[in-house]
Formats: C-alpha cells, sequence, structure tokens
C-alpha cells in the first residue's frame, strides 16, 4: 500500500504571526512534524501542502517535497483540512501518483514522534477501519459540565453529581496532531472524523494547542519534560 504524509502549512496566521516556522526550542516547529514523517519509515512520500515561498525553501532544506503550491481556495483563511487534502491527492493524481493511505499532519505539533506515526500506520492498514485519530482524556468529567443561566450555575447533568469521577465513562476529543486515513474512505465519505474510527489515545503531557504566545510556552515546558534526560 502507497502511504504518503502531508503536512498543511499555510503562510498566513493572525494570533501568532508566521507560526509554522516559529523557532520553537532551536529550530522552525514544522521541521518537528517533517523528522517525524522521515523517520517513522512508513511514507513513500513525505510533503508539506502550502502557498509560502519560505515555508516551502524550509520544507525542502529539511527533506520534505513540496512538488506544487497551494490554490488561492486552499490558502485563504476559510479553507477546511479536507479542502486541503482534497488538493493534496487531486494534483498528486494529475502527476501520475496515487496512495492509499494519507497521513495529515499539523505543522504546529512537536510532541508527535516518528514512534507514534509508525504504530498509527500499521494500525490502520492492519484493520477494516477508514481512519486512526489520536485523542487525549478530558482531564475533568463532562458528566458535571454545568452551565450559566441567567446568571445561575446550573449542572447539565444533575444525576451525576454525587457519583464518584472514577466511575463516570472516560470522555475523549481529538489531540490536534494528525489524521491517519485510507484514501478510497475519505473520498466516500468526504471526511477524517467519519466511518469506522480507531483511537490511539496521548497522555495530556504530549498535548497541548498552540493558539497564543502562552500556549506556546506551555508547550515547549511540555516538550522540554518529555526530553528531559534523553
Amino acid at each position: 500500500m502507497k502511504t504518503l504524509a502531508m503536512i498543511t502549512a499555510r503562510g498566513g496566521s493572525k494570533r501568532i504571526p508566521r507560526k509554522n516556522i516559529k523557532d520553537f526550542n532551536g529550530k522552525p516547529i514544522m521541521v518537528y512534524s517533517i523528522e517525524a514523517a522521515l523517520n517513522s519509515g512508513v511514507y513513500d512520500e513525505v510533503m508539506v501542502s502550502t502557498d509560502d515561498q519560505e515555508i516551502a525553501e524550509i520544507a525542502k532544506k529539511y527533506g520534505a517535497k513540496v512538488p506544487f503550491f497551494r490554490s488561492e481556495k486552499t490558502a485563504n483563511d476559510f479553507a477546511t483540512t479536507v479542502d486541503v487534502i482534497e488538493e493534496v491527492i487531486e494534483e498528486y493524481h494529475k502527476l501520475g501518483q496515487d496512495f492509499d493511505i494519507f497521513t495529515c499532519i499539523y505543522p504546529t505539533a512537536p510532541f508527535i514522534t516518528s514512534e507514534r506515526l509508525k504504530a498509527a500506520v500499521e494500525q490502520l492498514k492492519a484493520s477494516d477501519a477508514d481512519c486512526l485519530i489520536p485523542v487525549v482524556r478530558f482531564s475533568y468529567p463532562p458528566q458535571r459540565a454545568m452551565e450559566i443561566r441567567e446568571g445561575k450555575l446550573v449542572f447539565r447533568q444533575p444525576e451525576n453529581l454525587a457519583k464518584r469521577s472514577q466511575d463516570l465513562e472516560p470522555h475523549f476529543h481529538d489531540a490536534g496532531q494528525f489524521y491517519v486515513c485510507k484514501v478510497e474512505s475519505f473520498k466516500k465519505n468526504r471526511g477524517i472524523m467519519v466511518g469506522d474510527i480507531l483511537p490511539m489515545e496521548l497522555s495530556e503531557l504530549e498535548v497541548q494547542d498552540i493558539d497564543n504566545e502562552v500556549d506556546w510556552k506551555l508547550a515547549e515546558l511540555k516538550y522540554n519534560l518529555l526530553h528531559e534526560g534523553k
């Protein structure tokens, strides 16, 4: 089965300027995603989807391919990840290259490891599922969520208030790092969170949204904790 790793790194970023190539512990943050994909040994092609010349040059410097640039449609603020994936698959098809499995990797996910990517691809290959998504457990039980109604706190599920937290079913959310999908399933479902989905559970230490400067500092702290002594 032919496999493709695509790293989605457009040039625009409003909250953190040049976010995808901003220095993270000594090198552009996007490089962590590129190196993890290349070192996993499970991809026939590792590429970066971008609309930005500087990002493209950095990608190629670190071993990724940039066979084409994004269209105007997928380079704007309203383009979805699904839009970008569709374009990448179609552009490769035009070049005479088709793939069976792809991994869409975010460029601001320095916690991704080659071992995780390899395990994810191998698990999906060995299954009849459509895709695999890394997830992380909610740190606080959502069953005890509250709302503010007319200035007062109201429990959404008051029946769970007296239950022990360990007796409540764990809930998970997307870790926001990568998605591994079978190409045919993606085309059929036109999505990465539909069909039969395999989970890959990550620890909270391996997951950090990076939307502002405080998030960035937290991510560096977590990264350093994970790699202490290595």
